[in-house]
């Protein structure tokens, strides 16, 4: 097993990573307790699978459980999801010193932690992350929340978990899209900030699945990551900021899509990625053999990166613009974008020229023809 420490103020937790810790669930979440009662917040797909096993854990500690099992997708984290949620923490008398605890990917998590930033004015939640993206990203730093019409996250709150258990044993049940997808914000860790992991990825990356301990070392060099940014700028007022990179896009594209199947946020962030860089190298900021050897890594991996790899309609360039300009890193009017000058040096840019957005989105979307 491996642990990074989150050192908060007062906030502070452990990631742990490994098999195994769902069988030792009890173990982990005794010692945070004030009774033995935590509430689960889970899915239907994910119940099936892992719900059975961590309430046998469970039990065996000799903590009591209630279980809430929502719909699946991300159509379930939005404003009727989050009430259903709260709604059911209220009726089900979880009290503010019980634990929530989100059990699934980062819908769930990101759900489940508003649901108990707000329930009674904030209770504590744990995070039992199921899918490879919420293992290195989403169940890491605090964001909590919920879609709203307007764009992807911008209704939730700050909150960090008491703990994070990633039980790398529960990706062997992922679909192989779904895996694929998490790849995507591993990969992100080493184009913003880590040229050295990005090439360890490119050398075991396509075997990932297979090595356990490979699949280890990735999870929690990546959560090693963003818990470094996440302490040093909790609330994303500089440097976190470049933990999105990808997402205004991505994020504008799952808007695009209805946030359905059509596109997995894993797979939007990739395309996301590697428009930055095209971007980047458009500008001049990066040589063209930057989103070429990003677009090679991808291919490996078995992740298309184009706006041809969704199907289905899209907007056209002024539609996409329009809801990248809803993204949170928007100040003060101007959309700030997260570009890069090479693999591992990513910065945020405020004075992108709209000419050179559109003609990016205009070509990629030209592709699809």
């Amino acid at each position: 097993m491996r642990k990074v420490r989150v050192d908060l103020p007062g906030r502070g937790y452990d990631i742990l990573i490994g098999q195994g810790l769902i069988a030792a669930a009890g173990d982990h979440l005794a010692p945070l307790l004030r009774r033995r009662r935590v509430a689960i917040v889970t899915e239907e797909r994910v119940a099936q699978l892992h719900l059975g096993a961590l309430e046998a854990a469970l039990d065996a500690a000799r903590i009591a459980h209630d279980a809430l099992v929502l719909p699946p997708g991300e159509g379930t984290k939005g404003w009727d999801g989050l009430r259903r949620t709260v709604e059911w923490l209220l009726g089900a008398r979880i009290e503010r010193g019980d634990l929530v605890v989100a059990l699934g990917g980062g819908v769930i998590g990101d759900l489940a932690g508003f649901a108990a930033a707000i329930a009674r004015r904030g209770m504590r939640f744990v995070q039992v992350p199921t899918t490879l993206l919420a293992q290195v990203d989403s169940s890491v730093g605090g964001k909590t929340g919920i879609n709203a019409p307007q764009g992807k996250n911008l209704v939730g709150a700050f909150h960090q978990p008491s703990l994070v258990l990633a039980d790398t044993a529960l990706l062997a049940s992922l679909p192989g899209r779904d895996f694929r997808a998490g790849y995507g914000e591993v990969a992100k860790y080493g184009l913003l900030g880590d040229e050295a992991f990005f090439a360890w990825l490119e050398a075991h990356g396509p075997r990932l699945r297979a090595d356990e301990a490979a699949l280890v070392e990735a999870v929690a060099h990546s959560c090693a990551m963003k818990a470094g940014i996440v302490m040093r700028d909790e609330r994303e007022e500089g440097e976190r900021a470049l933990l999105n990179l990808g997402h205004t896009f991505g994020h504008a594209l799952e808007a695009a899509t209805g946030y359905s199947d059509r596109l997995l946020h894993g797979e939007g962030v990739a395309i996301g990625c590697t428009l930055a860089f095209d971007l980047s190298a458009r500008l001049g900021l990066c040589a063209q053999e930057e989103p070429s050897r990003l677009r090679a890594h991808f291919a490996a991996m078995g992740i298309r990166t184009g706006l041809d790899a969704i199907p289905g309609d899209l907007p056209d360039a002024e539609g996409l613009m329009a809801l990248m300009a809803q993204d949170k890193k928007v100040v003060a009017g101007q959309l700030r974008l997260i570009l890069a000058r090479g693999i591992g040096r990513a910065f945020v840019s405020a004075d992108v020229p709209p000419e050179a957005l559109h003609a990016l989105l205009e070509d990629g979307l030209r592709a699809r023809a």
